[in-house]
């Protein structure tokens, strides 16, 4: 690299990681104004708190978006006009794994044809694994008759389970997927994984016991005590499990989504808990978000509901910096980056 490369961090980082990020070559100019930026409202958060910025701010936030070659995460304060404010940017590097249904929605794939778009796909693989785990215990050890019970001081000893031994059916074997198998085996589960091109692939190497593809699903879901969803939101997963195929699920079985609400049909799923077909329900991520006052999940006792936190961590901030510090080498070496989005697959 010969010429200076402009980099503007886009969301909240702290001053430590923005140093690792000036450090990987001496020919860049990392720009970093906190002030200008949306407040964190906990630990990597990259949406922020809105901000007010003043005519003066504003007319120094385009003329930086103007010079940026690349981007650290998506501009939250200009969505709709980016692609305008931002013509010279080659390279967004997002905070989010799941990025595809937005780049598409609004039309970045379109009005930014020379813009190469990366996920942050592997960053929130230990914290979403260990969601399913929590989900998957908190469900056998009775923890929500816990919690009730100890609020209002009553004693009633009853029977729980354990996961040796049980079926946990994954959809969706990426790098999230495959620590969720990894975790199940080591509590001696048998586990099933569906995945969208299994063709070739030796189970094993993704820690599971066998991979099927999404047109075996319906012969597979009877096994599923347990079923964890972390495929992408692309056209051929939305509603991917409807009635028909919660109905296909064994008595008792637990559903857990950390993928994408719409993965997922909601109305199914209340209908399938209140039937008493289904033992319960965790869930990440929902079909409208927030969540609404009204949806009956809120106060159903077989439900867990988390407010698309389950991928969130404090320690998150130092795995960006650590991808996008690697991907940043890349880019300057001319070599392929990680996790490019595929406009067209949308993961």
């Amino acid at each position: 690299m010969t010429q200076v490369t402009n980099l503007l961090i886009a969301s909240y980082l702290e001053p430590e990681h923005v140093d690792r990020i000036r450090s990987v070559h001496h020919g860049l100019n990392v720009v970093y104004e906190p002030t200008l930026l949306r407040p964190p409202r906990y630990a990597a958060d990259h949406t922020g708190s809105p901000i007010e910025r003043t005519a003066e701010e504003e007319a120094r936030w385009h003329q930086l978006l103007q010079q940026a070659e690349i981007l650290f995460d998506f501009d939250q304060t200009h969505r709709e006009d980016l692609p305008d404010l931002a013509p010279n940017v080659r390279w967004i590097q997002a905070t989010s794994a799941g990025i595809g249904q937005f780049v598409k929605r609004m039309g970045y794939d379109k009005r930014m044809p020379d813009t190469v778009f990366t996920t942050a796909s592997g960053v929130h693989a230990e914290p979403l694994a260990e969601f399913c785990v929590m989900a998957m215990l908190m469900f056998n050890k009775g923890l929500l008759r816990m919690v009730r019970d100890q609020e209002r001081k009553h004693w009633e000893r009853y029977a729980g389970t354990d996961l040796v031994g049980r079926t946990l059916v994954v959809i969706g074997v990426g790098t999230i997927g495959r620590k969720v198998a990894r975790m199940g085996k080591a509590f001696g589960m048998t586990v099933v994984g569906v995945k969208r091109h299994p063709e070739g692939i030796d189970p094993a190497s993704l820690n599971l016991n066998e991979l099927h593809s999404p047109t075996e699903l319906l012969g597979v879901l009877p096994r599923a005590e347990y079923l964890v969803l972390i495929a992408p939101h692309t056209p051929e997963t939305e509603r991917m499990i409807g009635a028909r195929e919660l109905a296909t699920l064994p008595p008792g079985a637990i559903v857990i989504n950390v993928a994408r609400g719409a993965i997922l049909d909601e109305a199914a799923l209340i209908e399938s808990l209140r039937s008493g077909h289904l033992g319960g329900a965790a869930l990440d991520v929902f079909a409208e978000e927030p969540l609404p006052e009204d949806s009956p999940l809120w106060e159903m006792p077989n439900v867990l509901v988390c407010p698309h936190s389950g991928s969130t961590s404090d320690r998150e901030n130092g795995r960006l910096t650590d991808l996008f510090c690697e991907n940043l080498r890349r880019y300057l070496n001319g070599e392929p980056l990680r996790n490019v989005l595929d406009t067209e697959k949308l993961y």
